[in-house]
């Protein structure tokens, strides 16, 4: 068919399929986000682009080696996607799937760093000792599952209660998922750097080992001395005053969130020490 043969009618619908066709990959996105199948997409794309350069440049070895792993991919990806798969199905199933959920606006983001800082604040005066991430943008529901799920509203009031001494739910991590407290008592991966001091304990540990295989916030209130603490991309920031506390948690939840509702690029600036 010539495009003189094309009418209104077919460039609406042609625009029409454009957009809906993103629309469903943009909420598989969604429906994947919060576990590790979020990185697993980003190896896929990196084979894809190298098999199309090695299939560019004539590097013909390379070009068969990346077609197998593309051919056996599909059988890999629906053993390795299974629980996202389920998901998926059984939000469509609920006719979920095309529902819009508002998450990590502006405001209840000021709310939960506000609600943070003060149980941090409150536990920090009584060396109460705490162990809190945030999840972002890599999913933490395998570290959720280790825990005893709670799906609760987050206040400080509620934070507080759940690190008292002696109480069941004190001994382990908090997380906190899409501004709710999804779990506590979850156990989180120890760092085996050899460079970590050797004053820090187990919590910091964590904490440390938890920011190096993914991008959360992570909060630590000693139990010794009360400093508090917070790591993230395998850093720890140790001894923060409550000021600069905040502002830090400000800028990676609040200014982050401003700067994705926007739909512009977020450039970090130098970090806080």
């Amino acid at each position: 068919m010539s495009l003189s043969n094309f009418t209104f009618l077919d460039y609406f619908i042609n625009i029409i399929d454009i957009v809906l066709v993103w629309f469903v990959i943009y909420k598989l996105l969604v429906v994947i986000k919060g576990t590790k199948a979020i990185q697993l997409l980003k190896g896929i794309f990196v084979i894809v682009v190298v098999h199309s350069l090695s299939n560019l440049l004539g590097f013909n070895t390379l070009g068969w080696l990346m077609e197998q792993v593309m051919t056996w991919g599909v059988l890999a990806i629906i053993i390795i996607f299974q629980p996202e798969l389920r998901r998926a199905l059984e939000q469509l199933g609920r006719g979920k799937f095309f529902s819009r959920s508002i998450v990590q606006e502006e405001e209840e983001q000021d709310r939960l760093v506000e609600e943070i800082v003060k149980a941090t604040s409150y536990m920090a005066k009584r060396r109460i000792g705490a162990l809190i991430s945030i999840e972002k943008d890599t999913g933490l529901t395998d570290f959720i599952e280790t825990g005893i799920p709670l799906g609760s509203h987050i206040s400080s009031e509620l934070l507080i209660n759940v690190f008292i001494p002696n109480t069941p739910l004190h001994d382990g991590a908090v997380i906190l998922k899409d501004n709710q407290l999804a779990a506590a008592a979850c156990y989180l991966p120890l760092s085996e750097s050899p460079f970590i001091s050797k004053e820090l304990g187990t919590r910091h540990r964590a904490a440390i080992g938890i920011s190096e295989v993914t991008d959360c916030i992570t909060v630590i209130v000693s139990e010794e001395t009360g400093g508090i603490s917070v790591t993230k991309n395998g850093e720890i920031y140790r001894e923060l005053s409550l000021e600069t506390f905040k502002e830090m948690l400000t800028k990676e939840l609040v200014d982050d969130t401003k700067a994705a509702s926007s739909g512009r690029w977020n450039l970090r600036g130098k970090k806080n020490g």
